[in-house]
């Protein structure tokens, strides 16, 4: 790499360090390097407007609008409420069946939104009160609440698979295939932890004698599940069998959303409010792939694809060396930035070198996605923490405890990452029955 690419890298991390936001910090290193190589300003500028442009007008980018809309509407209408009491009905006589009754309602809540900062903060609010009530201990309770809400980054439609698949120029609808055993898996690791540390511990879910939620369903709370499981075989089932692209499919999933909302008793400013809360998602979202756009621009002209790839020839790691190299590089950076970032500033280097060793692209991209995911609970940034703890009604809730109790979880992902990784056809294999 010459002078011109480490001082892109060096501006991008004194950003970052200073509190730059991440999406200037991608612009104005590409900007620094680019005018670097490029020997003027005229022509930064010229290939910095292009870039921008070409680079949010992808036609796929659509899906993401739509889907994070669709979370909202159903966040926003009270159909995460229904779903948690019928879920948390049906398990009646489970140890933890609160806690359980949390992650399978995040499980199914994640197959409508795409966006696990809707699941965090809808399920704060839903479910642990609840817990509370029934004497829950605190980090249990909020532990569980973070840590199952990334299901909704692996689990399709989610917004974090739409991205690496324009990254990589894969398949959506076959990377939205894999996630599916990979995401029930580990909700069900997820659900088995909660029944034996209620088992061990049961002072840390009430001791079982308040784990009981007897208030009766109504006909609102069936018929909001009801619509939620509509919405997840309308879309999701006419994406793999082809009836729609996914793009289509997320245009279908947000009119059956809006209708479900309306019949949940939504009205225009409901609907108006949901628009804008999924508009503060989305904007950064669109902001940061803009500017990483721009940045991998940056890398292509100086090589660093390749460049990176003879280095780790040069190491002799082989495939699984530099599977475990990348693993690390996702999991430091975990630590310190957002997944969307991690993922926009990682891929666009690890995809050609992951190709070259001949990678499955699925099991590279669930490997991928899960260790990025595991970022989302990893101190001192975690996102999915810091959302749990500004949307929980507990004020006196620390971000240690939830960081404490979200640990468990965190250790679940990078397991279920070695399985996909071991055993190839967790992720393979729905994705080549359903689009064979």
């Amino acid at each position: 790499m010459d002078m011109a690419m480490w001082g892109g890298l060096i501006a991008l991390f004194v950003c970052v360090l200073i509190g730059i936001p991440v999406v200037f910090s991608f612009a104005a290193a590409a900007g620094f390097g680019l005018y670097f190589v490029l020997g003027g300003f005229e022509p930064t500028i010229s290939l910095l407007e292009r870039t921008a442009i070409s680079g949010i007008r992808e036609y796929n980018f659509v899906v993401i609008p739509l889907f994070t809309v669709m979370g909202m509407l159903i966040a926003h209408c009270g159909a995460a409420t229904d779903l948690f009491r019928v879920v948390n009905r049906l398990l009646k006589g489970i140890p933890g069946r609160l806690a359980v009754a949390t992650v399978g309602g995040n499980a199914v809540f994640a197959a409508v939104t795409g966006v696990g900062v809707a699941a965090a903060a809808a399920f704060s609010h839903v479910a642990y009160p609840v817990m509370r009530d029934h004497r829950y201990q605190p980090s249990f309770a909020v532990g569980c609440i973070a840590g199952s809400s990334v299901l909704g980054l692996l689990i399709p439609p989610s917004v974090f698979m739409i991205v690496w698949a324009i990254l990589t120029e894969q398949s959506v609808g076959i990377l939205f295939a894999a996630g599916v055993f990979p995401g029930v898996v580990l909700a069900l690791l997820y659900a088995l932890y909660c029944i034996v540390y209620a088992k061990m511990f049961p002072a840390a879910a009430g001791e079982g004698s308040g784990d009981q939620d007897s208030s009766p369903l109504t006909r609102s709370n069936v018929m909001g599940s009801l619509g939620v499981g509509v919405l997840i075989v309308v879309t999701l089932g006419g994406i793999w069998w082809g009836y729609f692209t996914p793009t289509e499919g997320s245009a279908v999933g947000l009119l059956g959303a809006a209708i479900l909302a309306v019949a949940k008793g939504m009205r225009l400013r409901g609907l108006f409010q949901a628009c804008i809360t999924a508009g503060q998602t989305v904007t950064p979202i669109m902001l940061l792939l803009m500017s990483a756009v721009i940045y991998s621009k940056l890398m292509a002209l100086n090589g660093v694809p390749q460049e990176v790839q003879y280095l780790l020839e040069e190491m002799g790691l082989g495939p699984a060396g530099t599977m475990l190299f990348m693993a690390i590089v996702w999991f430091v950076l975990g630590a310190l930035l957002d997944s969307i970032s991690i993922m926009l500033l990682t891929v666009p280097i690890f995809w050609p070198i992951a190709t070259a060793l001949g990678f499955d692209p699925i099991v590279f991209a669930l490997v991928g996605i899960l260790v990025i995911e595991a970022g989302v609970l990893t101190p001192p940034f975690g996102i999915g923490v810091f959302v749990v703890k500004a949307a929980i009604p507990d004020r006196n809730i620390r971000i240690g405890e939830i960081f404490k109790g979200a640990a468990p979880y965190w250790v679940l992902i990078l397991f279920v990452a070695w399985l996909v990784y071991e055993v190839p056809a967790v992720a393979t294999w729905l994705p080549g029955k359903v689009l064979s």
